[in-house]
């Protein structure tokens, strides 16, 4: 594929493919509607209808969570517990802490019920349950309430929530899921916030409940930003090519590097490997639809960067240091060739659930925080009333709020 620069690229590219149309807003808006008004009948008429389910209860038995973790081997237990080890850490170090400011005190509390929505249907994730349960435990979320299109008896999905002790699990997924959370049914309760990455109709669903409850982030095509030089590893760069891209024909797959000798290089490789990989259907419309190999000076490498500020950024360059330091705007940035964006899907420790489609300039990663509020408590002292008071009267008047005005003076020594 034919390298562009930093020019071409911008003047071509459109962070937004119609990924929501006006068809599919349609028939999110009349889920949400018929699960609000039929609630457990419409979740179990849509399971039949999309997922081929016929259920009598949507609820997961414990015992089924149960043998599912013990028929686990004991190498995926080990890694599954490695993992949650790492994340519940790393979760633990940036929890927010109540500050004592004197007149002020600044508290956190952490939210009473969250849904997670954990995908399924052709695939299983036990990562993206520990990645957005684990954050939500160590916020001290009192319930948590999974939905998820998981189906077989035994699973990993329900043996991961059952490590992490989670028992409120429905096995239901789309955008009737996300309804469920949102306005609750006879068997799943109304939450505060829904947390976890799902398809577009669950983006859809989550922006259009948004205000009747409190939601994580829009989940676009998942993407990755490679910047790399000469002395990257040719193989180990396709592979993270190849890792984003397996992941939907939408995903996208950034190649930035000051050398278009390098650049051709990979691209070549990529040639000769892709008829080895098991995914590689989904993997070459990936590629030949939103792939972007970028060649261009490190100035304007490092604005581009920032202009599309990638879910994933990998920083393989022997300046690494320098460039990732001018990065303002990302989902997370993996620094060094041993840290490939792949172990922030598992064991890293991070959320692996990121802003895309270029939402990462305003916000962040998913995190122990997002599942707790804050509010302020102030408690002046009288000397400092004293002193204020006949500006913020002063203010009151020329607003015109002048029960305002009076509730300030009265208080007021002289």
């Amino acid at each position: 594929m034919k390298s562009i620069n930093v020019k071409e690229f911008i003047d071509t590219f459109s962070s937004d493919e119609s990924y929501t149309s006006a068809e599919q807003l349609k028939n999110v808006m009349d889920i949400l509607n018929d699960v609000r008004q039929n609630k457990d009948q419409a979740l179990l008429d849509y399971t039949s209808r999309f997922d081929g389910q016929e259920l009598d209860e949507i609820k997961v038995p414990l015992s089924y969570l149960k043998e599912s973790y013990e028929q686990l081997d004991e190498d995926i237990k080990k890694a599954l517990v490695t993992a949650k080890e790492r994340i519940e850490a790393y979760e633990k170090s940036i929890k927010y802490e109540d500050r004592n400011l004197g007149e002020f005190t600044y508290v956190y509390r952490p939210l009473e019920r969250v849904g997670i929505y954990v995908p399924g249907g052709t695939a299983l994730y036990p990562s993206s349950v520990l990645m957005t349960v684990i954050p939500a435990q160590v916020a001290g979320v009192k319930e948590i309430h999974v939905t998820t299109p998981t189906f077989e008896r035994n699973n990993i999905t329900f043996a991961t929530l059952y490590l992490l002790g989670v028992e409120n699990v429905y096995t239901v997924g789309g955008a009737q899921a996300v309804a469920a959370l949102a306005y609750g049914t006879e068997t799943i309760p109304k939450v505060d916030k829904i947390a976890g990455p799902g398809n577009a109709y669950v983006a859809i669903a989550k922006r259009l409940v948004y205000g009747d409850v409190g939601i994580d982030s829009i989940a676009g095509p998942s993407e990755i930003l490679l910047y790399v030089d000469e002395s990257s590893d040719v193989d180990a760069v396709v592979y993270d090519v190849f890792a984003q891209a397996e992941h939907d024909p939408n995903a996208r797959t950034f190649l930035l590097s000051e050398s278009e000798a390098f650049i051709q290089k990979v691209e070549q490789r990529m040639e000769e490997l892709i008829e080895d990989q098991p995914r590689k259907e989904i993997i070459k419309h990936s590629v030949a639809n939103n792939h972007y190999p970028i060649v261009d000076t490190r100035e304007n490498l490092i604005k581009v960067s920032n202009y599309i500020a990638a879910e994933h950024v990998s920083v393989q360059h022997e300046e690494e240091d320098a460039i990732v330091d001018a990065i303002d705007y990302a989902g997370a940035i993996f620094k060094g060739k041993t840290t490939c964006e792949a172990i922030g899907d598992y064991v890293a420790g991070p959320s692996h659930v990121l802003p895309t489609d270029r939402t990462a300039r305003f916000s962040h990663g998913l995190n122990v925080n997002d599942f707790m509020t804050s509010h302020s408590i102030i408690s002046l002292t009288n000397e400092t009333y004293q002193s204020i008071v006949g500006d913020a009267a002063i203010i009151a008047d020329r607003e015109g709020l002048f029960a305002h005005k009076a509730s300030l003076l009265v208080r007021k020594e002289d």
